[in-house]
């Protein structure tokens, strides 16, 4: 794919109650077990954030940045998130060309034939657009696969509804110990 970005992956912070932050997104690789089947897969998952920090950072060499969502989740925000991660946890993630498939068709699709229900394969930005949807921060209208990571960052114009906005990014910094938790 090809965007105004330097952004090639996206995620979403998901907290909740007792866990320790989670990350929710769609990948490639197989390194670390979902939080929600406790396998090791490919594409939609949940990581302990931590651990995905981690991975990316050492394994990948990447470098991490999260933008904070100034939003306040009531209950039903936080029920239809977690209804959008069981519906699509363990979706795969799409072949080179299907990624390619999705992203293209996403611009010229409005409207019916690609709801986030019918999503067969799924590719990062996708995951978190789709989750963006159920809560009513992104237009149901456009497809989740109309998305793609750069959309995400700072440089583009994401506008949000319901009152909620990115701020800007901020760098995630691995300390010493990283490795070893």
């Amino acid at each position: 794919m090809s965007t105004n970005s330097p952004v090639n992956h996206v995620g979403m912070a998901v907290t909740v109650e007792d866990l320790p932050p989670l990350l929710w997104h769609a990948e490639l690789g197989r390194s670390l077990p979902d939080v929600w089947s406790g396998e090791h897969r490919r594409g939609a998952q949940l990581h302990v954030l931590k651990d995905a920090v981690v991975v990316w950072a050492t394994r990948y060499e990447q470098r991490a940045w999260l933008r904070q969502l100034d939003f306040s989740f009531d209950r039903d925000d936080e029920d239809a998130i977690l209804r959008t991660i069981a519906r699509l946890d363990g979706t795969p993630f799409p072949s080179t060309a299907g990624l390619a498939r999705h992203w293209l068709g996403g611009r010229w699709r409005r409207g019916k034939g690609a709801r986030t229900h019918e999503l067969e394969t799924a590719y990062c930005a996708e995951i978190v657009a789709a989750t963006y949807q159920s809560v009513g921060l992104l237009p149901a209208d456009r497809a989740p696969r109309w998305y793609d990571p750069g959309r995400f960052w700072s440089g583009d114009d994401l506008a949000l509804g319901r009152g909620a906005r990115l701020g800007g990014e901020i760098e995630v910094r691995l300390g010493d110990d990283a490795g070893a938790g």
